[in-house]
């Protein structure tokens, strides 16, 4: 995969937004248990993996949900392809703030759809929304993508900002698609907010994503679950996954997900703490080594943001030397908003410290 989009497979891979930590042993143990049973047949969620995401949602984001208000879904991006398709009509307008994951740019696109982006600003290392341009830039618009946390850059949107997006999103008639995979990355010292729960336009005028994929390093596994509180949305978004069989999930998928949402409390706490040290350890290295990189470092998540504009290269020039001198690669920060961001590129935290610190001096060795 590095060769097919870097040109070269002998790179540090600090660009693909899983973890190289291994998958936590009670997930693992879980999986085993259940090939100790030698059929592998159809599945369906059991009382207790609907129970079990209950809890979660409630302790940790109080969302009151009932099982009724849930659907598994196979991962975000298909959920997300999927509201666009049952929601909206070619032609119809997405409202996305910039920088942002890059499919929530290209799956409206892929379908007919266009997309009306709001530039974030920078404010003092981190990201803010500029209301004034998302309120003008709502108008017209179906639904906004939210990713809350932020992608790319880790930033925790609090109560206050996700009530203003709620009413401007409610004014403008736009429903909210919130992308909230992140959210159990919540790192120490910083509290999630789901955006179901800032007001009661934001619970009845959207539709939440949530998965343990990235937190509990089971991507792999397509396990994630969508939450919709609104009956009249909930029918038709669930009527149309069911109808068209896009949803009905698998056997290590339920498995998976509930022993980490079941029994991973204690291991995610540590993980986050072994993250946070990562993060103080990129901060450091910019101050002391390479201060004229700018950066927005994660409150959520493993993912953090360079910009390097400072040091005067060209965007070409910076790829070459990322990839060909560093050894190092990185998502190139166009992919998340055009040509406004190709002095940034995307990092990713999450591997053991060793790793983060070879990268970090081959970057500083490359490109001073």
């Amino acid at each position: 995969m590095l060769n097919a989009l870097y040109g070269r497979d002998d790179l540090l891979p600090m660009w693909v937004a899983d973890m190289d930590f291994h998958t936590p042993d009670f997930i693992i143990d879980a999986l085993r248990r259940r090939l100790n049973h030698e059929v592998l047949g159809y599945a369906l969620p059991t009382d207790s993996y609907w129970d079990t995401m209950c809890r979660w949602l409630h302790g940790h984001y109080s969302i009151e949900c009932r099982r009724e208000e849930l659907h598994f879904i196979p991962g975000i991006v298909a959920g997300i392809a999927y509201v666009i398709q049952a929601f909206t009509q070619p032609g119809d307008t997405l409202l996305v703030t910039t920088p942002v994951y890059p499919p929530f740019l290209n799956l409206p696109k892929t379908d007919g759809r266009r997309v009306e982006c709001s530039p974030l600003r920078v404010v003092e290392g981190r990201f803010a929304i500029d209301f004034d341009d998302l309120e003008q830039r709502a108008k017209g618009c179906q639904w906004m993508i939210l990713s809350n946390p932020h992608n790319p850059g880790g930033t925790v949107w609090g109560q206050e900002t996700l009530r203003r997006v709620a009413d401007i999103c409610h004014r403008n008639g736009v429903r909210v698609i919130a992308d909230e995979i992140h959210a159990d990355m919540t790192l120490p010292g910083h509290k999630h907010v789901s955006y179901s729960t800032v007001s009661p336009e934001a619970r009845e005028e959207s539709i939440t994503f949530v998965a343990p994929s990235k937190t509990f390093n089971i991507a792999g596994l397509g396990s994630s679950v969508c939450y919709c509180a609104n009956e009249e949305l909930r029918h038709r978004f669930y009527s149309y996954l069911d109808g068209y069989g896009v949803a009905g999930g698998n056997i290590f998928a339920f498995i998976g997900a509930e022993a980490a949402f079941g029994e991973g409390e204690d291991w995610r706490q540590q993980m986050l703490a072994y993250l946070q040290g990562n993060v103080e350890c990129l901060r450091d290295f910019l101050a002391q080594q390479m201060p004229a990189v700018k950066a927005v470092l994660p409150e959520a998540s493993y993912l953090a943001w360079l910009d390097f504009t400072a040091l005067g290269h060209s965007h070409k020039e910076l790829e070459n030397r990322l990839v060909n001198s560093a050894r190092v690669a990185l998502n190139d920060g166009t992919t998340f908003g055009g040509e406004a961001y190709d002095q940034c590129f995307r990092i990713n935290l999450g591997c053991p410290r060793a790793t983060l610190t070879e990268a970090l001096e081959r970057i500083a060795k490359a490109l001073l």
